[in-house]
């Protein structure tokens, strides 16, 4: 049995983390000093709101949904109130400046989408974050309504998924490549390292606390919100008994607890694709607070493995099947 005082120094690569999150950092930089000197990669306003079918919506929703909120408009030519919403909401998405992107779904060409989506009537409007997808509203609404919800889902989207938008230029090219808005830097380099050398010394509270201060005043910050997943992984499991672990996930397929615990020794031990298969697994027999409270494991173990992960690519594809 592995003590319960364990060092999780050998079982994850620590030198191996701290590479990964300096380069995704670099990455994060060189984009937003794109954007500084001419907005190179910019989108224009037209591309806000933009027409979405079946054969598109896993590139046009699903896989921009990780850079930025997606609103959907659920529509139709003969339905009256959608005349007076549709127009609104393309007008927000363009005064929003970037911070959510406006799908619309002709419900008579594209009723796959309307099923999976379960849309009762229409208008009927949703959002996807982060391949997450939830309700706004249906039917027609009063504008402060719906810039009271729209306000919440940005907020939401930044806060939680560190998701700040794109840069909109209005004299960028057509069909330029969305980057994300740019975040003004902050004196961290002393607190990411803390946090680093937290991590190597088996302080994963201490690691923790350094990354939430860094977030705290820069919610899209890359390095800090993968460094965040990390060291709350490893303070997850410092404290179990592997063994009996992967015996209750075993004994119990449908039992939540003993999934996401299985799920999280997986990742640990360098079994990706076990980690997400077993999560998916359980999203597709729970439902309610059980699937939500195993989808939001999912997602914060992509933040681990890291969103450009070939891996991750796949398992959001097949969590949007999951729960579609």
């Amino acid at each position: 049995m592995q003590p319960r005082n364990m060092s999780m120094s050998g079982v994850v690569d620590l030198a191996a983390v701290k590479a990964a999150q300096e380069a995704k950092s670099k990455a994060e930089q060189a984009r937003h000093e794109a954007a500084r000197q001419g907005g190179g990669g910019a989108v224009t306003p037209a591309s806000l709101v933009i027409d979405v079918d079946e054969a598109g919506f896993e590139q046009d929703v699903l896989q921009r949904s990780t850079e930025v909120p997606v609103v959907i408009d659920f529509w139709a030519e003969w339905c009256e109130p959608c005349k007076q919403l549709s127009p609104l909401l393309e007008r927000l998405a363009v005064e929003y400046n970037g911070r959510f992107v406006l799908a619309k779904i002709d419900v008579d060409a594209n009723q796959m989408l309307m099923q999976q989506f379960g849309v009762q009537g229409i208008p009927a409007v949703f959002a996807v974050v982060a391949g997450q997808a939830l309700p706004l509203f249906q039917g027609a609404a009063a504008e402060a309504q719906i810039r009271e919800t729209l306000d919440q889902l940005v907020q939401v989207a930044e806060q939680r998924f560190g998701l700040t938008g794109l840069t909109v230029d209005p004299d960028a090219a057509p069909g330029a490549s969305p980057v994300a808005r740019e975040v003004p830097a902050g004196p961290y380099d002393a607190l990411l390292e803390a946090a680093v050398q937290a991590l190597d010394a088996g302080d994963f509270g201490g690691a923790v606390q350094a990354y939430k201060n860094v977030l705290g005043d820069d919610p899209g910050n890359t390095e800090a919100r993968l460094g965040l997943a990390q060291a709350e992984l490893l303070q997850r499991v410092q404290g179990l008994d592997p063994q009996k672990v992967r015996s209750d996930a075993a004994a119990k397929p449908g039992d939540v607890t003993a999934q996401i615990a299985g799920a999280d020794l997986d990742l640990v031990g360098g079994h990706v694709e076990d980690a997400f298969g077993r999560l998916i697994d359980t999203v597709r027999v729970t439902a309610g607070d059980d699937r939500d409270a195993v989808r939001l494991r999912l997602l914060e173990l992509f933040e681990v493995v890291g969103a450009d992960d070939p891996r991750v690519v796949a398992a959001r594809r097949a969590l949007a099947r999951a729960l579609f």
